[in-house]
């Protein structure tokens, strides 16, 4: 007898969607490559702007009687300064980064006073018109007098330089957070007002309600000019009073005519006073939220 023939029945091929998946490998490393493009994006261009300026710089100061000291030169002369930024070796002989240490403490306590007067004074002007139309005036006065005008009065008002230096920083932050204030409050939109009455709203709820939050971008706006007011301030104050600091440090380096001290003072200047604009800035944006900037 004959065996049954047995069919074989052929298996469904699997149907395509028509999007293709990628293992998970392709997809992470995919990610990696994208992320890699953004960072270069953003470091390369100003690495390769900053190695053409130190290549010029070098090319155009290299000769006998050069007015500057070029690159390498100013890293061989400050080696000892880059390399151990925190001796101390007792008095004003310092480290680069023990200077910039006490005069970041100094422009700590007079931003933060300054931060907090401002505020009030700009909640005041912007929501009283009164007290707009009878300070106002005062206030447009004295912000326009240079930072340094206000020293003598300090020094002879404190008789000491450490008190001296915080209220010239504090009267120097404190002109653009009181505006940004102010200009916040009165840009407040009036929909804003209406509801606060229609949900009666005391004044203190009214203010962190309703106010706060409508003028935190402005507020930040106003620190961000502030601190950097602040570190110029410092810096100027610290050259005529004297004492640790790294605008003393910049002006014993000129007496001495240790140029390439000089120069180096005023790369880590310029880094602290990005590395504080990027403070506020990531302050704002965690407080106010990624469009505050």
């Amino acid at each position: 007898m004959k065996e049954p023939e047995m069919s074989v029945e052929a298996e469904p091929m699997p149907q395509t969607t028509g999007t293709l998946k990628l293992p998970a490998t392709a997809v992470l490393l995919a990610g990696a490559k994208r992320r890699a493009i953004d960072v270069a994006r953003v470091i390369v261009p100003p690495l390769i702007s900053l190695a053409v300026l130190l290549a010029i710089w070098e090319l155009a100061f290299s000769g006998k009687g050069a007015s500057l000291p070029p690159p390498s030169k100013v890293v061989a002369d400050t080696w000892e300064l880059i390399a151990h930024p925190f001796f101390d070796r007792g008095g004003l002989d310092k480290g680069l980064a023990l200077h910039i240490f006490e005069s970041l403490k100094r422009v700590g306590v007079g931003f933060s006073i300054a931060s907090i007067a401002g505020v009030l004074l700009g909640v005041l002007i912007g929501s009283s018109s009164l007290a707009y139309r009878g300070l106002d005036p005062i206030f447009q006065v004295l912000r326009t007098v240079p930072p340094l005008a206000w020293l003598p009065i300090a020094l002879a008002a404190f008789r000491e330089s450490q008190p001296a230096a915080i209220f010239v920083i504090a009267v120097t932050a404190v002109w653009p957070v009181m505006l940004n204030t102010a200009v916040g409050i009165r840009n407040i939109p009036e929909d804003y007002r209406n509801v606060a009455r229609v949900l009666r709203l005391n004044p203190l709820e009214f203010f962190f309600k309703i106010t706060l939050p409508a003028t935190v971008p402005y507020i930040f706006t106003g620190l961000k000019i502030g601190i950097g007011l602040s570190w110029l301030a410092i810096v100027a104050a610290e050259m005529l009073v004297g004492g640790v600091g790294i605008g003393f440090f910049l002006w014993d380096s000129w007496n001495s005519s240790l140029i390439s001290e000089i120069i180096l003072a005023l790369l880590y200047i310029g880094l602290v006073g990005l590395l504080l604009d990027r403070v506020i800035t990531w302050a704002g944006r965690l407080i106010g939220g990624p469009g505050t900037f």
